[in-house]
């Protein structure tokens, strides 16, 4: 099985101004930029609950400790939101504010709280709609390449995506020419 498919800034946008125009695009498109602005894992947002990414007056917090049930490896992190991030989640959590703190963050059009393999199947079908072909970790991978190539240390890029290895961490570079292009231009 092959790695996960990095996507173009091309490609994100084609994929944002498709979701734009179908139902629950505000949803969809913090589903989508939850992964690839973040890296979090598909189990990991499906686990996310109101009370995991905002405060009392329910504002988005800046970082999002994930516990050792929500992670893969089974090892609590906290995941950093970038700003931009936390303005699209709060347009998003506005929406949502009657809820109750610990509802799922993200629901189904049927009103129950995404499985991770329900979310799996559901980014699948936003990106085959959109005429991409990729995998519901292509959002996370796409965040790791997008930091490496702007220079991040592979030591913070494993913290950040939750590895305890830097070596799992490497295998998600994407290596391309840009980022060969401008190694090169360092001598």
């Amino acid at each position: 099985m092959g790695q996960a498919k990095t996507l173009t800034t091309e490609e994100l946008e084609r994929l944002l101004d498709d979701v734009a125009k179908r139902r629950l695009a505000i949803r969809n498109r913090v589903l989508l930029l939850m992964s690839f602005w973040s890296g979090m894992r598909v189990g990991e947002i499906a686990s996310l609950k109101l009370r995991d990414v905002v405060d009392s007056k329910g504002v988005v917090r800046g970082e999002i400790r994930l516990d050792h049930t929500q992670t893969k490896g089974k090892h609590a992190r906290t995941v950093f939101m970038p700003t931009k991030l936390r303005e699209e989640l709060q347009r998003y959590v506005d929406l949502r504010l009657d809820q109750h703190k610990d509802a799922a963050l993200f629901l189904t059009a049927g009103g129950k709280p995404f499985s991770a393999n329900v979310l799996t199947q559901f980014y699948f079908w936003l990106y085959r709609r959109a005429g991409i072909e990729a995998s519901s970790h292509s959002g996370r991978r796409t965040f790791i390449t997008s930091l490496a190539t702007q220079g991040v240390g592979v030591r913070v890029l494993a913290g950040l995506a939750g590895h305890r290895s830097i070596a799992v961490t490497q295998r998600y570079i994407d290596v391309n020419d840009d980022m060969k292009r401008r190694a090169v231009e360092l001598i």
